[in-house]
């Protein structure tokens, strides 16, 4: 996956992406140091970011949403039901992170013995006693994705996914792939809009809206564009849209 499709324009995404909220983080309740290693392990996912992950940033700050809450899409690996769907996904980060773990939230519905079907939360072991502070963001989403294809149904939020995963896998992947293709994108929420639209890159958005203005390094990911002139653009723009108006009434008593 390239970097550029975590820096694509999608406001929708984070306008819509509420589900799992009651667990929510606020990035002004972490400690500066908590801030600090969540800033540089997001910097290194926008790098290097592990096999079927984009993260998803909001365009006006070059960031998450928030530092206390990661956003990725987590594309379905091949051989399972969830093969080429894209799924929303969301780490929540606690005040005390590292020494605890975050918590892990599926945003778009999915049948999982591992997930929980009312609020999307994730069970898995990286997160809970197998946690350690030296566990980067970049291993917990490459494991989240491995769950996508070895269940654990032991230790099942989804009863009824975990035992039609032990009776018959074949029931059970044609369930998962059936809501799969019922909720799940067919391409990476981060490259369209919620009717389906391609979206504008980020970089497209901006030239758009402010030509010439862009301006790296100014984030905690050194992609924060210079937002500075945008209120007197929308100003100018506001304005001259005013005088045709005016214009136009002239011509028109004329």
């Amino acid at each position: 996956m390239s970097t550029q499709a975590s820096r694509n324009y999608n406001p929708s995404y984070f306008r819509s992406s509420s589900h799992g909220s009651t667990a929510s983080s606020n990035s002004e309740n972490l400690p500066p140091r908590t801030l600090a290693r969540v800033a540089r392990e997001m910097r290194d996912l926008q790098k290097k970011p592990p096999q079927g992950i984009t993260l998803v940033v909001d365009p006006e700050t070059g960031c998450s949403a928030s530092l206390g809450e990661i956003y990725a899409d987590i594309e379905g690996p091949a051989e399972t039901p969830y093969e080429s769907r894209f799924f929303q996904l969301k780490l929540v980060i606690p005040s005390d992170f590292p020494s605890s773990p975050p918590r892990g939230f599926f945003l778009t519905k999915i049948y999982h013995p591992n997930v929980d079907v009312s609020n999307g939360a994730i069970c898995v072991n990286t997160l809970k006693r197998d946690w350690t502070p030296e566990t980067s963001l970049s291993h917990v989403f490459s494991v989240i994705r491995c769950l996508l294809i070895v269940p654990f149904p032991e230790s099942s939020l989804n009863d009824e996914a975990g035992k039609l995963f032990m009776d018959s896998y074949e029931e059970y992947a044609r369930r998962a792939s059936l809501l799969a293709k019922v909720h799940a994108r067919s391409v990476s929420s981060s490259l369209t809009d919620t009717n389906g639209n391609k979206n504008a890159t980020f970089d497209e958005f901006v030239a758009s809206a402010t030509p010439g203005k862009l301006s790296g390094s100014k984030s905690c990911l050194n992609s924060l564009v210079d937002k500075s002139s945008l209120p007197n653009q929308r100003r100018s723009s506001k304005k001259a849209v005013a005088e045709k108006k005016s214009k136009k009434k002239g011509l028109k008593r004329l």
